[in-house]
Parts: structure tokens; C-alpha cells; sequence
């Protein structure tokens, strides 16, 4: 097996080697723009290191494991433009960078450039990776639905807010893995534990993707940190700061997110801050990611691939709990 960065080069060249700008440019240059600004590449390189922890040849995952970031990046341009953000990954968004109508036809044709990668799969894989990745796609749309909703609700629970976050992101690095083991014909039971544990690493990965936006360098992040807090999204932060802050400034915190454009950003972002601290939310939001890093590598265990395998997978899970970007 590679290292984690071995794997991210092989993807990011063969990404490179594929991804070009045709005709008409003002659809496929931003593609291309959101595709090469870089990111984790986390999906991709779990497909490529799944399917060789599962025997399979890494280069044979190749076009599955570009599905994947190619749709992961088509939920981005369309998130950001529903999110107005300015910044994706330290630079401007495709919206932002080109304009609304350009982002919302870009981001259609990569959803339909992800499936044509399947393409090259025979028979039972095909059908396999296109029924797992139409499930995951329609999550997703589900978890973004959800999240939209929930900035205009004050009576978001905590239950519901993890669903959202497994549909909106955990779902994708299950299937991302799910996709590698198919590839590489891991047996059923092999193939939903390992989607598992990728579900659950994926609610981790997310809860701490909520830490840094709030607690993140904004240099190191890519993204605007506070940008949940100026979106009034409900996040594990928020809904443990309602929970567990003083009434006042329980009333306060309400207040600012049941209103959008009442407070200057600036202020807001610090008060908020201020009271995911001081109520203990930012604690037991770390807590959290360990509890469902913990859960991840539990079902790992189960999986029958050898030990050496499975502690690839553990140092990699373990690494998302402490990154800074």
C-alpha cells in the first residue's frame, strides 16, 4: 500500500490529466477552477486506499475515486452559491469568480460528468457504484435541504442536526470507501462495514469541519471562519451553547440568529464565540468528534482485512480528529 499524500498525488495527476477546459469555456473553465484549487482530496484518496485494503489494484479505482470529487465539488459550487460564500479553499467562489447563472450550469454538468466515469466499470461493478452513488447523491441533496431549513428554525434538535450533517457529508465519504471495496470485489459484509465506518469518520470529519469554521486560522482553513454563525446555521456549536449557556446570553445568542441582518458580522461572530466557550459547547464538540472517531474504529476492527491494514485506516481517522484545515 501507498502513504495517504502517495495516494493524493496519484489522484491529483490523474485528476490533472483528465480534467481539461474544452469548448464552451465559460461551462468548463469553471470546472476546472474548482476542481485544481486543490482541498483535502479526502474522498478520493479513501476510495483508492479502500480498494487496495480490500486486494485491488489502486489505478483500477481511479475513475470512481473522480466521481466521487467530482461530485463532492458539484455540491460545493451549488452550496456556496445558496451559502453566498465568497471563498471556497483560500480563493473565490465559481459564482463569485464568474456569476450565478455560470455556477448553477457548471455545477449540473459535473453532476453528469461524475456519473459518465462509471462508465468504464463492467456489468455488476457498474450497477454496483451507480446504485450506491444515486443513493448517496439524493442524501446529500436531503442533508442540504435540511440545512437550509434549519437557519429559519429555532427548535432544531440535536438528533436532527446529526442527520443532517450524515446526509449532507458523512454519507459521500461512506459511499467514497463503499465505492473502492466494489471495485476491488470485497464481500457484502465487508463492503456495508467499511461504508460504516466511512459514515461515521464522515460525522467526525464533519463536527470538526463546524469546530474550525468558528475556532479555525482562517489562513490554514480555506474558508471564511464565522461563515456558519453569519448563515444562522444551527451547528453542534450552537444547539450545545442553547442547551448549556446562561439565560442571558441563551436570549442574546436566539436573538442574533433568528435575524440575519440585525447584528454587524464582525460583533457576532465574537459574541458567538464568546458564548460556544463560556457555555462549554466547543468542549463537548471536541468530545463529540472523539466519540464518533471511537465509534469509526470500533466497527473497523470488525473487517476482515489484516492488522496492518486496519492500522492504515486507524492513523488516518485519528489524523482528521487533530487537522486544522
Amino acid at each position: 500500500m501507498l502513504s495517504i499524500d502517495s495516494y493524493r498525488e496519484v489522484f491529483t495527476s490523474y485528476l490533472h490529466d483528465k480534467v481539461q477546459t474544452k469548448q464552451p469555456e465559460s461551462l468548463y473553465g469553471p470546472i476546472a477552477y474548482i476542481l485544481k484549487l486543490g482541498g483535502k482530496r479526502l474522498r478520493p484518496v479513501l476510495t483508492l486506499m479502500t480498494a487496495e485494503i480490500f486486494g485491488g489494484d489502486h489505478k483500477e479505482a481511479l475513475s470512481a475515486a473522480l466521481a466521487v470529487e467530482v461530485f463532492h465539488n458539484f455540491s460545493l459550487v451549488h452550496d456556496d452559491i445558496m451559502d453566498d460564500a465568497p471563498l471556497r479553499r483560500g480563493e473565490e467562489t465559481v459564482h463569485e469568480k464568474w456569476n450565478l447563472n455560470t455556477g448553477i450550469l457548471s455545477g449540473d454538468a459535473m453532476l453528469i460528468q461524475a456519473y459518465q466515469l462509471f462508465e468504464s466499470y463492467e456489468n455488476d461493478t457498474f450497477r454496483g457504484l451507480a446504485q450506491i452513488f444515486s443513493k448517496t447523491a439524493l442524501e446529500v441533496c436531503e442533508g442540504q435541504q435540511y440545512d437550509v431549513d434549519f437557519e429559519v428554525r429555532n427548535d432544531v434538535t440535536e438528533a436532527e442536526y446529526l442527520k443532517m450533517i450524515e446526509y449532507k457529508t458523512a454519507v459521500l465519504v461512506g459511499a467514497a470507501m463503499k465505492m473502492g471495496a466494489l471495485v476491488a470485489g470485497a464481500s457484502e459484509d465487508d463492503t456495508q462495514k467499511i461504508y460504516d465506518f466511512g459514515r461515521l469518520l464522515g460525522i467526525a470529519f464533519q463536527l470538526q469541519d463546524d469546530y474550525l469554521d468558528a475556532f479555525g486560522n482562517p489562513e490554514t482553513f480555506g474558508k471564511q471562519v464565522g461563515g456558519d454563525i453569519i448563515e444562522n446555521k444551527k451547528t453542534f456549536l450552537y444547539l450545545k451553547a442553547i442547551e448549556n449557556a446562561n439565560t442571558d446570553d441563551k436570549e442574546k445568542l436566539v436573538a442574533m440568529f433568528a435575524n440575519k441582518n440585525g447584528t454587524d458580522n464582525t460583533t457576532k461572530i465574537v459574541f458567538a464565540k464568546a458564548v460556544f466557550e463560556r457555555s462549554g459547547a466547543s468542549e463537548l464538540t471536541k468530545e463529540a468528534i472523539k466519540k464518533y472517531t471511537e465509534q469509526a474504529l470500533k466497527v473497523l476492527d470488525s473487517i476482515s482485512v489484516s492488522d496492518d491494514k486496519k492500522q492504515v485506516l486507524r492513523d488516518f481517522g485519528e489524523s482528521l480528529m487533530y487537522r486544522t484545515i
